[in-house]
């Protein structure tokens, strides 16, 4: 199967599994269906070939941005360096798992000004970094979560009690 077909295959799966809302944005870039690539002719930077928009996005309100798609080998340094010609990156975070110390596949980037921030995105997303497509959102406010709550059931604190009847022989 052809690099183009395989591409316009998958725009079309993606187009009818998923229904799109008012919230929801489509943003991809097509292959021309009339050549095949040749050898010699360079990979396309993008998933889908030829860098052309298919919806606007929203403004930026925040310069810190939410890069997921991450392989696992790529590190807070490659991110920082995929990032730095856009503008002046602050900080360039990969998150870990806290117990492995492996890559989470997300991280997070973050630019002195928006208007750095908005090019950075409309210029890196949807595109390879370490052999993986990689793709570029607005970072969303860190929700804090609710404390965990005591359990009152309990007569014995921090001891638990099997009530399970039953007949072993």
């Amino acid at each position: 199967m052809a690099l183009s077909s395989l591409s316009s295959a998958l725009l079309r799966r993606l187009l009818h599994s998923s229904t799109p809302t008012s919230s929801s944005i489509l943003r991809a870039t097509f292959c021309s269906s009339s050549s095949s690539p040749s050898p010699t002719s360079p990979l396309p930077s993008s998933i889908f070939g030829d860098d052309t928009e298919v919806a606007n996005l929203p403004p930026l309100t925040t310069p810190k941005l939410f890069v997921s798609g991450l392989s696992r080998l790529t590190t807070d340094e490659k991110l920082k360096g995929a990032f730095d010609p856009f503008g002046r990156v602050l900080e360039a975070k990969v998150v870990t798992d806290r117990i492995s110390g492996r890559s989470k596949g997300f991280g997070f980037v973050r630019y002195a000004t928006l208007e750095e921030a908005e090019k950075a995105r409309q210029e890196m997303n949807a595109k390879f970094l370490d052999g993986w497509v990689i793709f570029v959102d607005p970072a969303k406010p860190k929700q804090s979560k609710p404390p965990p709550q005591q359990d009152t059931r309990s007569s014995h604190a921090g001891f638990t009690t099997n009530k399970t009847v039953g007949w072993c022989g």
